[in-house]
């Protein structure tokens, strides 16, 4: 029988004449993802936000070189004036007008009680962190990709099926337009099999429609001309899947970027209470400094001279308001850290679940495989008893339309079955972070 002859192949191949595109190109797994790593708008702005905490990490390395800093003004003076402390007697004073100042001055920060360390510390775990992200974001845009991919694999199948169905009743209204004419059916019979084929001609306008929308989506994601036409890869079935226990994935899950996530999170969370705690420490620090100045204002009168001094020394600077305000820092460091620790638990516990619950969907999408597999064996063998019974005169018009509906219906569910293992087992992939 035709039928059974195309579902056979179609297990193993694909064969599409789309109407849509200008360039059609064979896209595999791999490949739809190296696009997507250097194409997806998405990815691109996770990538500069690594950038960017590369670049936070070189700024606060920069605390630790000294301060230098200088300082050049001119200036006019002008007289003074005099008078007793009554404000009395009051008298002008000559004052050189023309000043000038330079000064110089170099710091080097030998202990801040951690803050700079710890800061440098925060900088890190925040590039770790925009790096988790970008690896989630990844997993994200794969597993939307490859669902999309899947999709039009499935779509594929399916106006494949409906090609071959159509065809099938073609050939069958020409059968039933010869018994007409012998006088052995009647014209109703061939009315309704006009719409089988209608609704049949419809269902593949709406697959193909539905492949459209679903390219376009796929080109523009991973960057090829809108007018570019994907065809899955044949061999998509042939996809080795691992056996693996579950046991073995919940064994993957700290790997996942979310688990990333959690950990980073609690980790920059005890950070922060050290550089609470680092506020509470003096900070020590070299100074060496030159002014030259001038003229000598200190001096009654004034004396129009220049003057140069230096200093070199330890400073030392302590805030003793930090003894009151930064205990409620540091509390709320604390409770800050405990939130990222419950959130690291929960983060854990529905990323178990998700991969159970994964897990268990990868083992009944192949018991469901199973199922479809002997529903389409059985549904060609009820189809031609009652195609052989209605060319015989046996059986009605009606039996020969259900068939014929059966048939389908199982085609299309084989088709779904096929496809859906390879769902559930990129999103168990995808659920550890693997994808």
């Amino acid at each position: 029988m035709i039928s059974k002859l195309f579902v056979t192949g179609l297990l193993g191949c694909i064969c599409v004449m789309p109407v849509w595109s200008q360039h059609r190109k064979v896209l595999g797994i791999e490949e739809l993802f190296s696009l997507a790593d250097a194409n997806s708008k998405s990815l691109k702005v996770h990538q500069l936000a690594v950038d960017e905490a590369v670049q936070a990490i070189k700024v606060a390395k920069n605390d630790r070189l000294p301060s230098v800093e200088a300082s050049l003004s001119f200036s006019y003076i002008g007289d003074g004036w005099m008078s007793d402390r009554d404000f009395s007697n009051g008298m002008k004073a000559d004052m050189p007008h023309w000043g000038n100042n330079f000064a110089f001055k170099a710091t080097q920060a030998i202990y801040t009680g951690g803050a700079v360390s710890t800061g440098i510390e925060i900088s890190e775990l925040q590039k770790k962190m925009a790096e988790a992200e970008l690896d989630n974001d990844k997993q994200n845009v794969r597993f939307m990709l490859v669902g999309h991919y899947l999709d039009l694999f499935q779509l594929n199948n399916q106006k494949r099926i409906y090609e071959k169905n159509i065809e099938q009743t073609r050939l069958l209204i020409a059968e039933i337009q010869a018994t007409f004419e012998q006088g052995t059916a009647l014209k109703s019979d061939i009315t309704r099999y006009e719409l089988q084929l209608k609704n049949l001609e419809l269902g593949l306008t709406n697959v193909i429609n539905s492949m459209r929308i679903l390219n376009r989506q796929l080109v523009t994601t991973i960057g090829l001309d809108a007018d570019t036409e994907i065809l899955p890869d044949t061999a998509l079935l042939a996809v080795e899947i691992e056996k693996r226990s579950e046991l073995h994935w919940q064994n993957e899950r700290n790997s996942a970027p979310v688990m990333r996530m959690a950990d980073l999170n609690v980790s920059m969370n005890e950070r922060q209470q050290d550089l609470a705690r680092a506020g509470r420490r003096p900070v020590i620090g070299l100074v060496a400094a030159n002014n030259f100045d001038g003229p000598i204002l200190i001096e009654v009168p004034p004396l129009n001279k220049n003057f140069n001094y230096w200093y070199v020394g330890v400073n030392v600077t302590y805030k003793f308001d930090s003894l009151f305000k930064n205990n409620k820092k540091l509390k709320k460091a604390c409770l800050g850290t405990l939130k990222a620790q419950e959130n690291r638990r929960l983060a854990e516990e529905q990323l178990s679940n998700g991969i159970n619950a994964a897990y268990i969907n990868l083992e009944e999408a192949y018991t469901r495989l199973d199922t479809k597999e002997k529903n389409v064996q059985l549904a060609h063998e009820n189809y031609e008893v009652v195609h052989s019974r209605y060319l015989n005169g046996l059986s009605l018009v009606t039996d020969m339309l259900d068939a014929s509906n059966i048939q389908l219906s199982s085609e299309l569910e084989l088709s779904n079955a096929q496809v859906g293992i390879l769902y559930q087992y990129f999103m168990l992939k995808k659920t550890v972070g693997t994808l």
